[in-house]
């Protein structure tokens, strides 16, 4: 009920009374899409780390360079002819929805046209998967089973192949938002449908310097990490582009083993301290820049998500200890790794090869169920982290407890409260809505994946990573192997699919699915009412 409630309330915003009024504006001669000015947007923004890689691949010397510039200048083309025929104008829940949904797909398309120009993989397909596993920040890959692999890439692929992580990390319609003019609630829409969690914050009146200065603070503890991956022992290079998906919680890497390739502990708990960064609400980070000194600790979402991940820390590194033949060390190390990486949705590795003990598909099931688990929840919301988000599984229980209560007492108010402050009833319903929902796709994902050829464990993890973004998963799809491992070539298209729909919270890509028409209406003229 709680979905249906969601859908038909977005529906009644797509009324043709609502948009009969926004018809073809012909005083400057452009059309009014958000969809496609967005767009033009983000392939400019694109365009400039297309250039940046290109940069990047000359200095090392490396043999992809001209592909690179030649998808800058397709990338800044486009973009400039999108951006310059067309405008945005006000916008309702529906648009919203629809502009950001079709501008990830239309980017993360787009992002597959440097490997293609540059003929890093086979097939088309496979570029696309790398693409948009890159732009959800899934950090999944098709690279391990080609020749040449990773890290025998030119330098400025590799750099793009990051990129991708960092500029998705934040979001494509956000990074377009700190250029556009104030969209007043309509632009606050856009941020809503992108925003990962039930609900993004304004930290200043204007809409596009509350984008810069999230962007602002994402540069800073990108900036952070880099140099922190620099003292801890990596080269500039690497530590740049590690701290590019670090802050993202990507999870991509340069090297083939992930930050296993370095087989450094310093370096792997610079990467843990960064994944559980990436984890936070950003705009607590901006208020504890601002001298806010106890701005975390007065969010109850932050201690619960601390509180989730010491304990499947503990949880975990206990059982690999007492019921495996790790020693603590190895228990330690390769425990307390994996789960920051899975809880906060990165993706990365510390497995060294198939078998070691950071290749968590070899552990037992105990601790996998409970990696399965946090590879559904994900980390706090407002942060880069995937999944159904800390604060949703806190209105869930807190709904659940009322539910119970009233049964017991059938006139009993009781709202539900987060932080102290009451969650209206149709935010409740939204969340209620939301996991009803992402558990649908999970179990129809499950089928459709499992249809395709895929055994039934390796189905369940690569469902639930995609929809969590959190890279590798259970059966044949392990940090030590790629997805063309345990996945067909239609089923890595599904999984790719999913990616999105995970990334964008569900909404904003089920709806563009299922009214596609939304997306292009403001495209026809239309007669105004009298």
């Amino acid at each position: 009920m709680a979905v249906a409630s969601r859908f038909q309330q977005v529906r009644r915003s797509m009324s043709p009374t609502l948009v009969a009024s926004d018809a073809l504006d012909d005083d400057d001669g452009r059309i009014s899409s958000p969809l496609l000015h967005i767009t033009g947007l983000s392939l400019m923004w694109l365009s400039v780390t297309t250039a940046f890689s290109a940069i990047v691949e000359y200095l090392y010397g490396d043999p992809d360079g001209v592909a690179l510039l030649l998808a800058t200048a397709l990338f800044a083309v486009t973009g400039y002819l999108l951006m310059r025929f067309t405008k945005v104008d006000q916008l309702d829940t529906a648009g919203s929805f629809a502009a950001v949904g079709g501008t990830w797909l239309i980017v993360s398309l787009a992002g597959a046209i440097p490997y293609i120009l540059a003929g890093t993989f086979m097939h088309i397909d496979d570029a696309i998967f790398e693409s948009v596993s890159g732009f959800s920040c899934t950090g999944s890959t098709v690279f391990f089973n080609y020749n040449p692999n990773i890290s025998d890439q030119g330098h400025g692929i590799l750099m793009y192949r990051q990129l991708t992580n960092w500029v998705g990390g934040m979001g494509i319609v956000l990074l377009a938002i700190t250029v556009l003019p104030s969209l007043g609630r309509g632009g606050l829409g856009l941020i809503g449908a992108e925003a990962p969690g039930p609900s993004s914050e304004h930290l200043v009146p204007r809409l596009n310097e509350t984008a810069k200065r999230l962007w602002y603070v994402y540069l800073a503890v990108t900036g952070l990490l880099a140099v922190a991956f620099l003292a801890a022992g990596m080269g500039p290079f690497d530590a740049f582009a590690h701290g590019l998906s670090t802050a993202a919680t990507g999870g991509f890497s340069t090297q083939d083993s992930s930050i296993g390739g370095f087989d450094s502990v310093l370096i792997e708990v610079v990467v843990m301290l960064g994944m559980v960064i990436g984890g936070i609400n950003f705009a607590l980070h901006y208020r504890f820049g601002l001298g806010d000194w106890l701005a975390y600790f007065r969010d109850r979402e932050f201690r619960v998500y601390i509180g989730f991940v010491i304990a499947g820390v503990t949880l975990v590194v206990g059982l690999l200890w007492l019921d495996s033949d790790f020693g603590f060390g190895d228990s330690l190390r390769s425990g307390a790794f994996n789960t920051i990486a899975l809880a906060t949705s990165t993706g990365f590795g510390n497995a060294t090869g198939a078998g070691s003990p950071g290749d968590f598909v070899q552990w037992i099931p105990g601790p996998q169920v409970v990696l399965i688990f946090f590879m559904f929840l994900g980390a706090s919301s407002g942060s880069t982290s995937g999944g159904v988000k800390v604060i949703r599984l806190q209105i869930l229980f807190r709904q659940v407890h009322r539910f119970l209560q009233q049964i017991r007492h059938r006139n009993l108010v009781l709202p539900v409260k987060v932080n102290g402050r009451r969650v209206a009833d149709h935010l409740v319903e939204k969340v209620m809505g939301f996991i009803v929902l992402h558990i649908t796709i999970v179990v129809i994902g499950i089928l459709v994946v499992t249809a395709l050829g895929a055994d039934l464990m390796t189905a369940v993890g690569g469902v639930v990573g995609s929809m969590g973004n959190s890279g590798p998963a259970l059966g044949e799809v392990g940090p030590a192997n790629s997805f063309i491992d345990g996945f067909s070539r239609p089923a890595r298209m599904v999984l790719a699919l999913l990616m999105l729909v995970g990334r964008l919270e569900i909404f904003p890509m089920v709806l563009m699915l299922v009214t596609p028409r939304r997306m292009f209406r403001r495209l026809r003229p239309r007669k105004q009412l009298s």
